[in-house]
This record gives structure tokens, sequence and C-alpha cells, in this order.
């Protein structure tokens, strides 16, 4: 299981990816909340990194790697808006977390044909099985 900074660094970068496009709506920061109860933060905590990020952590177990990709993805189509720079800021997030760059893009271009471009997390797996073995 992950320890105490490492949730906290995986928290902190989904933050700064949801402010990339300046600011964090509501419907983020609800989702944000929703992770950070998931990972065990207080609220006190998460509204700390809010402001004030933390040094990243690199994850050393791949399924941990996938499940924070899958994280970033719904994040990502949370507010239903998607831009082209939140797509290759997602594409060079997977890439710097040491996941296959096919498995990335194939992920990015499976988003289309589900509803609401959120990819199910046994297919995202699957994906990124392929690819592993």
């Amino acid at each position: 299981m992950r320890n105490r900074k490492e949730k906290l660094s995986l928290l902190s970068e989904m933050i700064a990816f949801a402010k990339s496009d300046d600011s964090i709506k509501t419907v983020e920061y609800n989702f944000l909340l929703a992770v950070a109860k998931q990972l065990e933060i207080s609220r006190v905590d998460f509204d700390y990194l809010i402001n004030n990020p933390i040094s990243r952590i690199n994850l050393k177990s791949h399924s941990q790697r996938i499940v924070q990709f899958h994280r970033m993805v719904l994040l990502m189509h949370v507010d239903k808006a998607r831009t082209q720079n939140e797509l290759a800021k997602l594409y060079n997030y997977g890439l710097r977390m040491g996941l296959n760059h096919n498995s990335i893009t194939k992920v990015l271009y499976l988003m289309e044909g589900f509803p609401d471009m959120m990819v199910p997390a046994d297919v995202l797996i699957d994906i990124f099985k392929v690819q592993y073995n």
C-alpha cells in the first residue's frame, strides 16, 4: 500500500492537472475531494495541497501507475470539456510515469467511443496488460 507521502503526491499532481486551465471547476474540486477521501487524505490536507503542491514521487508499481493514469483520464472528462492541451499533458504524464506510449495512445483514441469519453477501468487495464506482457 502507498504511504502518506505518495498519496499526497498523487493528489497534488491531480490538482496541478485540474489547474492547468487556470482554475479548478466545482465539479473537478468535488471529484478531487472524492479521490482524497478514497486515499484517506483529510479535507484540511486536501485544501492545503490546492495552494501548496508537493514534489512528485515516482510510483514503483506498474498497476499503481495505471490506476493513477485512469484517475487522470477521469479527471480530464469530469468537467465535460477536453482540450488538445489537456490531451497532450495527459499523454506526457503517462510517459513520465513510464507507461507504454502505444497503450497511452490507444486509450486516448478509444475514449472517443465511450459514453462521456470515460474508458472503463477494465478496458484500460486490458490495454496496458497487453503491452506489459
